[in-house]
């Protein structure tokens, strides 16, 4: 048994799939197969029925499923522990979208670094699908996303509710125009969107992440969604303005992390996002 085949095992869990787990992992699907079929067998059972949509895992599969994170977990952690200077007592990953890296995690690094100086912490910017799949394979302590999916063996806790408004480069829009930039804040801010501006043909602009519409209706022009908190200081100066009398979208934020770990420093990390939380939260009242 081997951490790749642990790694394989747990991408297969995470996407039901041989063949997504394959393009997760850049991997053919016979590589994958073959793998699982040399780990059924150092186990001795059978550990995914293949189905048409997929791949299931069988109960013995779910008794290995904790194993398979312990392993690659420590297999991480010993690169990143046994490289550390003898200053540093530990070390911490932590990946989120690319708005919570505007203002809110930045904040949390400063605090760690103020409570903890003998804390290497890696940052990391992702999206849901990717930050999941870290945790789930235990090569990511925390994941701050917006629409986190559940898995076993993870606590998914809600931190605090973006407010998203619209913002556009003109002080005197009222409304998306033709050079208005659609950014995915996901499927609930899909369906408010659509029930907002129903006769709103499809955008000749999208966007995947708030940053790229900044910087695309700052360059051309247009306006977009962003979330309040990421829009002030271009608020501030002048660069950007709200439209008037337009809807406003609660976009929830979630901090995803292990139940059981043993990195020694992830409970002080998950309180000082809290904290922080609490903070945004009462800056919103």
């Amino acid at each position: 048994m081997d951490i790749e085949q642990a790694r394989t095992f747990l991408a297969i869990t995470a996407h039901g799939s041989f063949l997504e787990a394959s393009r997760q992992l850049h991997l053919t699907q016979s590589t994958v197969s073959a793998r699982i079929q040399r780990l059924e067998e150092e186990l001795g059972t059978r550990l995914f029925v293949r189905n048409r949509s997929g791949a299931s895992i069988t109960l013995a599969g779910q008794r290995f499923l904790d194993f398979a994170k312990r392993l690659v977990l420590t297999a991480a952690q010993a690169r990143d522990e046994v490289g550390l200077p003898e200053r540093y007592r530990a070390s911490l990953r932590i990946g989120g979208r690319i708005a919570l890296w505007e203002g809110f995690l930045p904040q949390w690094v400063g605090w760690m670094r103020q409570h903890s100086q003998d804390v290497v912490i890696r940052s990391e910017i992702g999206f849901e699908e990717d930050l999941m799949h870290r945790l789930i394979d235990g090569s990511m302590d925390i994941g701050l996303m917006y629409t986190p999916s559940h898995s076993p063996g993870l606590i998914v806790e809600q931190l605090f509710d973006e407010t998203l408004v619209l913002v556009s480069s003109r002080p005197d829009d009222t409304h998306p125009g033709e050079d208005y930039v659609y950014v995915d804040w996901g499927p609930a801010f899909y369906a408010q969107h659509a029930q907002s501006f129903p006769d709103l043909e499809r955008p000749p602009q999208l966007a995947n992440i708030g940053w790229l519409g900044i910087q695309l209706i700052l360059t051309n022009g247009g306006s977009c969604f962003l979330p309040a908190r990421m829009a002030a200081s271009f608020i501030a100066e002048g660069r950007l303005y709200r439209v008037p009398n337009s809807p406003q979208y609660i976009n929830p934020a979630y901090m995803v992390y292990p139940r059981s770990s043993d990195n020694p420093v992830l409970e002080q990390a998950v309180a000082g996002l809290r904290e922080l939380a609490l903070c945004e939260r009462e800056a919103v009242v």
